[in-house]
């Protein structure tokens, strides 16, 4: 995470993780538009606004909605742990712009990493938990 000129204007990174998702985002001085690998965020989320205010959801919190644009390389998991990984990303990238930021998002949870990922498959049984039927004779 770190803050870099382009062209004159400050860019700020931030890195998101949620599950297998991994999510790095660059806050751009803007108006508010979000682009997820090359597309438009309402295109790339299959238009669902549920993930989408999931991943606006700090810069709602700050007010800054159409105060930046939003540029994501998100790679791995499915739509709702890539959306909850931009999230993370996009308030670490708030952090970085301003300190004073961290405690509103940290009261709503934006900086907390959730450690909850998929339970590895044991061998002997069918899924990470499920046992074969058992048959008492």
């Amino acid at each position: 995470m770190q803050a870099e000129e382009v062209a004159g204007r400050a860019v700020y990174w931030g890195t998101g993780r949620r599950k297998s998702a991994v999510a790095r985002v660059r806050l751009v001085p803007g108006g508010g538009q979000m682009i997820v690998n090359g597309r438009p965020g309402d295109s790339y989320f299959n238009f669902n606004p549920s993930y989408l205010a999931a991943a606006k959801a700090p810069l709602e919190t700050l007010g800054l909605e159409t105060d930046y644009d939003i540029l994501v390389n998100a790679h791995g998991g499915g739509l709702t742990g890539q959306s909850d990984a931009i999230r993370m990303g996009i308030a670490r990238a708030l952090c970085e712009l301003d300190p004073e930021n961290r405690q509103p998002l940290k009261l709503e949870g934006y900086l907390t990493r959730d450690p909850r990922s998929k339970e590895r498959k044991k061998y002997g049984l069918h899924k990470a938990r499920k046992a074969p039927q058992y048959s008492k004779r």
